[in-house]
């Protein structure tokens, strides 16, 4: 920790209300890790409640000490870990409660929940939230940034069905933010990032589903098939969504060896709609693969939604990834890609494509702090390495490439810029989204205490 605290001040603050780990203690830095490797930084001290009591206690103590406040959830956020001298990081885990309403159709999960436990455990009942593709991404941290996934084209943004948020805000009161209560709040929350408090509990609306389709379905890389797979989703039911990963292929144990190191591009589907439907929607995508020499894998089949959210494995690696939108993947584009990725020297590299539209576009773009409703595409150019000094060596391709396939459309989605690089600042919260956010900052946080994420500082008094 800095110099002018102690492990002591900081236990006798919190008075048993949350464990205070240190650099020397057991458990350190398990409690601060997060899921990709080759991120430096180590905070001064970790703190884990396990109610929001403990939560507000050590808010007030980062605020009256002046220190930056990190909050560690699911861990896949390159910010959870503090980057200031003493920072402290709040290790929400604890906060892990699910707490189902099948009457009202709601469910309310504490900070701490992953997207993985939760949706289990409305599945129990037959109900969802759409959240993204990962099971171990933590709900408030995918609430915060926007939510992108399976469901999203049928159901809607996670934001979107966000119905309150129970908040501690920077002057270390608990809040409770939603349409009618701290409406200026609830619009900041969604998709604002962690600029206005930490979250403690989430309360959802949520939708019936039973089986659904899914699965990966890999296809040859081609200008041809990957360009076909953006147009075939971006015309398809809302009820067919995928997350399409054109990559150099792993050594993945369902992939025949012989493609190993070749270029592909992974389907990860989910069909959404009548089981009996499913077959004629994928069929195209199925056709695609053999247009271009044959499918490889085909791992489509009925099952439970919570299935499809799975997490990353393999070891911990430095990744880091380049966001942009776009609005349309064309041959010549899809060419540019798949020639990037194979001159690219990381060990790890991929483009990540998300099609949006169907109900993401029908909420209007000042409804939240989201901007990007009208994009067409999300994506992401990713490389990783064994340390953060060889990926940041891909900088400058992950930029170049990103920046082509945008093809002049402005913008970032933040939960794709998980190190918080001030340059993308404008690009996430363009215009008045940015101007309405820094005054809903200023509210709340009119000193930056929650400074350590795409950091939106408070708007100066007029």
């Amino acid at each position: 920790m800095s110099s002018s605290l102690t492990p002591s001040a900081l236990r006798a603050a919190l008075d048993g209300t949350a464990d205070v780990l240190t650099p020397e203690t057991d458990g350190f830095d398990a409690a601060h890790q997060i899921l990709f490797g080759g991120v430096d930084a180590v905070p001064g001290a970790v703190v884990r409640p396990t109610d929001t009591a403990g939560v507000v206690r050590a808010v007030r103590f980062a605020a009256d000490h002046g220190l930056e406040l990190a909050v560690r959830s699911g861990g896949h956020s390159a910010l959870g870990r503090g980057r200031e001298d003493g920072a402290l990081v709040l290790d929400v885990r604890g906060l892990d409660a699910v707490r189902v309403d099948r009457a009202a159709r709601t469910a309310t999960a504490g900070g701490g929940v992953t997207a993985g436990v939760y949706t289990t455990a409305t599945s129990e009942h037959g109900l969802v939230t759409p959240f993204g593709d990962t099971g171990t991404v933590g709900v408030a941290g995918i609430t915060l940034g926007g939510g992108v996934g399976f469901l999203s084209r049928r159901l809607g943004m996670t934001i979107d069905s966000l119905r309150a948020a129970e908040v501690v805000t920077a002057d270390g009161q608990v809040r409770v933010a939603s349409a009618e209560s701290h409406p200026d709040l609830y619009w900041g929350l969604r998709g604002g990032g962690g600029n206005l408090g930490v979250v403690t509990e989430l309360t959802f609306d949520t939708y019936e589903l039973g089986t659904v389709v899914g699965g990966p379905l890999v296809l040859p890389a081609t200008p041809a098939s990957v360009a076909g797979v953006i147009s075939t989703l971006r015309a398809a039911p809302r009820e067919l969504a995928a997350i399409v990963m054109v990559m150099v292929a792993p050594p993945m144990p369902f992939l025949p060896e012989e493609v190993h190191g070749r270029l592909i591009a992974m389907v990860n589907l989910c069909w959404s709609g009548d089981v009996d439907d499913a077959e004629a929607a994928v069929a195209p995508l199925r056709a695609l693969g053999e247009q271009a020499g044959g499918v490889i894998a085909d791992m489509v089949a009925p099952g439970p939604y919570p299935g499809l959210l799975v997490g990353p494995e393999g070891p911990p690696m430095a990744m880091r990834n380049r966001s942009f939108f776009t609005d349309d993947l064309d041959e010549p584009a899809a060419a540019d890609l798949l020639a990037a990725l194979e001159s690219s020297t990381a060990m790890m590299r991929a483009v990540q494509l998300r099609v949006l539209g169907g109900a993401v576009a029908d909420v209007p773009v000042d409804a939240t702090a989201f901007a990007h409703r009208d994009a067409a595409i999300t994506g992401v150019v990713a490389a990783a390495e064994r340390t953060s000094v060889e990926v940041a060596e891909h900088a400058d391709w992950m930029s170049g490439l990103a920046d082509r396939l945008r093809a002049g459309r402005s913008g970032a989605y933040a939960n794709f810029v998980p190190d918080g690089d001030p340059a993308r600042l404008a690009d996430v919260y363009p215009g008045d989204t940015g101007r309405r956010l820094a005054a809903v900052k200023r509210t709340y946080d009119p000193n930056n205490l929650f400074r350590g994420n795409l950091n939106v500082e408070p708007a100066q008094a007029s």
